[in-house]
C-alpha cells in the first residue's frame, strides 16, 4: 500500500506541469470550475497538486523506498480522471442549487400573490383549529376551507376566510342593535345563516369539482399540444384536447361558482351597512330592520332561481 502511494506521488507530481502548460493555454482544459482563470490554473498546478504528491510522498517513505509501477501508472492518470468526475459533481450542485432557488422563487410568488389577493381585514380561518365559541356555520366553513385546500386551491379557499369575516362582521352589528332573542334579530340572524351556508354548499361543490381534475397538469397538457403537436398522433392529440377542454370547463365552473359567493359577500355587506345605519329605540328602527331582511330574502330567493338554471 505505501509503495502505491508513493508510485502514485510520483505520477502525479510528474503531471503538474503538462497540465499547467494546458491549463495556462485555455483554462478550461485544466479546471472544472464554471469560469475557471489561469491565476486558478497556476494555483492549482504550481503549489496545490505538488504540495499534495509531496505529502503523499512523505507519508509513503514509513514502508522504506519502494514506488510501485501501479502506482505510478495511476498518479499520471489520476488528474485525467479527477476533473470530469469534479465536473459531474459541480453540475449536480450547480442544478440542486437551481432547482432549490426555482422552489422558493415559487413559493414566495405563490405567497405574495395570495397576500395581494387578501383582502385588507380579513380574518384567517385555521380549520385545523377552528374558534372556541363556532357555531354550525363557522364549522361548515372550517370543512368547506379544508376541502379546497386538499385540492390545492388556496386561492378559493382565500374567499372562505372573507365570508368568515363578513359573517362576524353582521353578527357583531346585530348583537349591537339589537338584544338577542328579540324578533328582528332572529329574523336577520337566520337569512345571514340561510345565506352563508348556501355559500358553503358552493364551496363544497367547488372542492368536489377540483378534486375530479387535480391530477390533471394543464400546463404539462399545454406544452405537447404546443411543442411536441408534430410528434403526437392522432388519437393522442384528441385524448390531450379532451383533457385541456375537461380542465377548461371545470375552472369556468369554478369561477361562476366564486361569482355567487361574491355576490353572497355583497349581501352580507349591504346588510352590515344596513343594520349599522338603524338607531335602535326609534319608531324607524324596525323599518330598517325589515329593510335588511327583505334585502337578503330577495338576494336568497334569487340565488335560488339562479342554482336552478344552471
Amino acid at each position: 500500500m505505501l509503495g502505491f502511494l508513493q508510485g502514485a506521488a510520483y505520477g502525479l507530481f510528474l503531471t503538474c506541469l503538462p497540465w499547467c502548460l494546458a491549463g495556462l493555454a485555455s483554462p478550461r482544459l485544466a479546471l472544472a470550475s464554471e469560469h475557471p482563470t489561469r491565476w486558478q490554473v497556476v494555483v492549482r498546478y504550481a503549489f496545490l497538486v505538488p504540495f499534495l504528491s509531496l505529502l503523499m510522498w512523505l507519508t509513503s517513505l514509513w514502508g522504506g523506498f519502494d514506488p510501485s509501477l501501479g502506482g505510478w501508472l495511476a498518479g499520471l492518470v489520476g488528474i485525467a480522471v479527477e476533473l470530469p468526475l469534479e465536473r459531474r459533481w459541480r453540475r449536480f450542485r450547480a442544478r440542486r442549487h437551481k432547482r432549490r432557488l426555482e422552489e422558493m422563487l415559487r413559493a414566495e410568488a405563490t405567497r405574495r400573490r395570495h397576500e395581494s389577493a387578501r383582502e385588507a381585514g380579513v380574518s384567517e380561518l385555521d380549520p385545523d383549529h377552528p374558534p372556541a365559541d363556532a357555531d354550525e356555520v363557522v364549522q361548515a366553513l372550517c370543512r368547506a376551507k379544508q376541502a379546497l385546500l386538499e385540492v390545492d386551491r388556496a386561492d378559493h379557499a382565500a374567499q372562505v376566510d372573507r365570508l368568515y369575516s363578513r359573517y362576524g362582521n353582521v353578527l357583531e352589528v346585530m348583537a349591537s342593535r339589537f338584544t338577542a332573542g328579540e324578533l328582528a334579530h332572529e329574523r336577520a340572524r337566520s337569512l345571514v345563516v340561510e345565506v352563508c351556508m348556501g355559500a358553503v354548499d358552493n364551496f363544497t361543490a367547488m372542492a368536489s369539482q377540483a378534486r375530479g381534475v387535480a391530477g390533471l397538469d394543464i400546463d404539462f397538457i399545454r406544452r405537447r399540444l404546443g411543442q411536441e403537436a408534430d410528434q403526437l398522433s392522432a388519437n393522442e392529440t384528441d385524448a390531450l384536447r379532451r383533457r385541456l377542454a375537461l380542465i377548461e370547463d371545470t375552472e369556468k365552473s369554478l369561477r361562476r361558482l366564486a361569482a355567487r359567493n361574491e355576490a353572497a359577500l355583497t349581501a352580507l355587506d349591504d346588510t352590515s351597512v344596513a343594520l349599522s345605519r338603524i338607531v335602535t329605540g326609534r319608531p324607524r328602527a324596525r323599518v330598517g330592520a325589515d329593510q335588511a331582511c327583505e334585502e337578503l330574502r330577495r338576494f336568497i330567493d334569487g340565488a335560488g332561481r339562479y342554482g336552478r338554471e344552471t
